[in-house]
């Protein structure tokens, strides 16, 4: 979508659509007070008799108001303002641009952004109206093509505000630009989205970028690596696994990078450990974590942010068959540390403890790794924000503050060493599931220590980066959370 500004008071702007926010039971602001004045009070009085609702995320369509320039006016209701706030104003944003996605209109002027919120700048609220705007006019079309008489997405979206506010626009498209590579990813089925094709995905971006580069391991290679764990997990698929390694430099190449690694499982039907059928098919969504880090690592890379950044994703697909890992094997990771598999189905932290290890050798001065980990992240935390761990203070709160800044939440939960004996193992180092109690605790644990000694956090989003059950498919989380962070930490 092209986004421009235009300082053109609202009442004059010639637009196919005006989009401007109301509160309940409060003087107009803005815009919205323009327009009611140029209309001699008709937007009030709509308001007034119901007709316009300002209950938080409603909206209404208004045509050939007179003294407006613009042929239609959408107005979205945002509740009671003492109840407003960041979260509140994200979820006006993006049902604007769902509205406008499923209308007969191709353009809009945006005005939401002049909404007042507590602690918050004008430079955040434009940035995150464009990216919500972006984030909600995305339709899937890759095997569900566009018909000819479906109404058309926006292609163009102006925004009230003057020149000295164009970064917070180039921002938002390189968040945008992340969200939607990583919700692509997402609800791509797993027979075209399979470990070669996120190598083909990590390959395009490497052409796009003069300052990418990318490196893929091959089978024989992490074999080479004793990668026996992340190559067990795929042993029982005729799509074979991947390691893929993209680096972005912008700072000198003395200065350490930030290493994300992401779980890139396409499809995981358990394995031999074998999932129930029901909603089996949601499990394409596994690759979640390597989907946000690549989506994170885009967005970087389009903002040129002063940062090394290395994006390293452990790419299988977990299938059942004559040669698929068995519950009882013992394996010996690329440390040397052996792992007891009680459960295939619990293969995310396998492929990921063979990427942490390697991950190492590029001397990180933060390492994250970010995963559909567990079921358990969901049922502790729901859809509403992904699982932080982490044994470093100041690395959680980092997180948790680039969360709240992107409206892409986290919540840390404890790892504490007291998990660590659900682990043991009587045949190895350690088993791959630590019983019922606390599962995304002990999943934690267990890539805990394959880190030690660095600077590490874990970000299990199995609630977040898609809903479950629904049609909604890939959100594009926590590509905002990991994005604001890099942003911060540059």
């Amino acid at each position: 979508m092209k986004f421009t500004l235009d300082t053109t008071l609202a009442t004059d702007l010639d637009t196919a659509c005006l989009v401007i926010g109301v509160f309940e039971k409060t003087p107009l602001h803005g815009s919205a007070e323009l327009v009611d004045q140029a209309c001699a009070g008709a937007l009030l009085q709509l308001i007034k008799s119901g007709d316009v609702s300002t209950d938080w995320k409603d909206t209404t369509l208004l045509h050939g108001l007179e003294g407006v320039a613009a042929n239609r006016i959408l107005v979205l209701g945002c509740g009671e303002p003492e109840k407003f706030n960041s979260v509140r104003f994200d979820s006006v944003c993006a049902v604007a641009g769902r509205f406008l996605r499923d209308h007969t209109t191709t353009s809009a002027h945006i005005c939401l952004h002049e909404i007042e919120v507590d602690q918050t700048t004008d430079y955040w609220r434009l940035r995150q109206a464009a990216v919500n705007l972006e984030r909600a006019n995305y339709r899937y079309t890759t095997t569900k093509p566009a018909k000819d008489d479906d109404k058309k997405p926006l292609n163009s979206a102006t925004f009230n505000a003057s020149a000295d506010m164009q970064a917070a626009l180039e921002e938002a498209r390189g968040f945008a630009k992340g969200y939607l590579r990583s919700k692509q990813l997402g609800n791509l089925p797993p027979n075209i989205c399979n470990p070669a094709f996120l190598a083909d995905t990590a390959n395009e971006l490497a052409k796009i970028y003069d300052n990418v580069s990318v490196e893929i391991l091959e089978e024989d290679q992490m074999a080479e690596l004793k990668m026996s764990a992340l190559l067990a997990v795929g042993r029982g698929s005729d799509n074979e696994s991947k390691l893929i390694i993209l680096k972005y430099q912008g700072k000198d190449e003395t200065s350490q990078p930030t290493v994300l690694v992401g779980k890139g499982i396409t499809f995981d039907s358990g394995g031999l450990s074998l999932k129930p059928g029901a909603n089996m098919e949601q499990m394409k969504f596994d690759m979640g974590g390597a989907a946000s880090v690549i989506g994170a690592f885009e967005a970087c890379a389009e903002m040129q942010l002063p940062t090394n950044l290395i994006c390293i994703v452990a790419a299988a697909e977990n299938m059942p068959d004559g040669n698929a890992c068995r519950p009882g094997d013992v394996l010996t990771s690329m440390s040397g540390k052996t792992i007891e598999i009680l459960n295939t189905d619990a293969e995310g932290r396998l492929v990921l403890c063979d990427a942490l290890t390697y991950s190492q050798r590029f001397n990180p001065a933060v390492l994250i790794d970010v995963a559909t980990l567990t079921g358990a992240a969901v049922v502790a935390l729901g859809h509403h924000a992904s699982v932080i761990m982490s044994k470093h203070d100041e690395l959680a709160e980092a997180l948790i503050e680039a969360g709240e800044a992107a409206v892409d939440r986290g919540w840390r939960l404890p790892i504490w060493d007291d998990y660590q004996p659900q682990l043991k193992s009587g045949y190895a180092d350690m088993k791959n599931v630590g019983g019922m109690a606390a599962g995304s605790i002990t999943a934690g644990c267990f890539l805990s220590r394959f880190t030690e000694g660095q600077r590490w956090a874990h970000i299990d989003c199995a609630g977040s980066t898609w809903i479950w059950g629904g049609d909604i498919g890939s959100t594009g989380r926590p590509v905002g959370l990991l994005t604001q962070f890099l942003i911060n930490q540059a």
